[in-house]
């Protein structure tokens, strides 16, 4: 097997922007959640793509915060980065703005954490590089994830609470 070189968050930031249109909107004038899901599962997707090079499948929504509502005419714009690199998975931490559109200012809305596996031509998980974080934030989310893939291998029965080495560390 080849040596894969490792990457930077930067390297998969992954951006786009939309705008709210009546018919992404519920009877209150507001984004639908499954619309903005689906927002930043190709957002994500598309950054776990550039990271790992290969073709990449959803394999959880961690997290998603829907902390103020997005208005239907809302431009919003969804940055995307990959937080951490395991064996064949990325985790992809994206966060969500609201766009004055008289200013041009960007609000932070919402946050969004997805994992993807990257997978070979038939499907089987496949190698992906190692991250290198750059920025104090980078490293946050970089340690954070080693943690909630924890959390989720012990919920899932794949790992012992004991061997949590970085879940006990919050405790002890």
């Amino acid at each position: 097997m080849k040596s894969l070189q490792p990457k930077n968050p930067k390297d998969s930031l992954t951006v786009s922007t939309r705008i709210v249109l009546p018919n992404d909107t519920n009877t209150l004038g507001n984004l639908m959640g499954g619309n903005l899901l689906s927002w930043i599962d190709l957002n994500a997707a598309i950054c776990a793509h550039r990271h790992s090079g290969r073709v990449v499948v959803t394999a959880a929504v961690n997290n998603v915060s829907f902390n103020q509502p997005i208005r239907l005419g809302d431009f919003v714009t969804l940055e995307s980065k990959v937080s951490r690199a395991f064996s064949s998975s990325v985790e992809v931490f994206t966060d969500i703005f609201v766009e004055n559109r008289s200013t041009g200012e960007k609000q932070k809305c919402n946050e969004a954490i997805y994992t993807f596996v990257a997978v070979d031509q038939i499907g089987s998980p496949i190698h992906v590089p190692d991250l290198v974080p750059e920025t104090a934030e980078e490293k946050k989310r970089f340690d954070a994830a080693l943690r909630r893939r924890q959390l989720n291998l012990i919920l899932a029965g794949k790992m012992k609470a004991e061997d949590a080495t970085e879940l006990k560390a919050l405790f002890l």
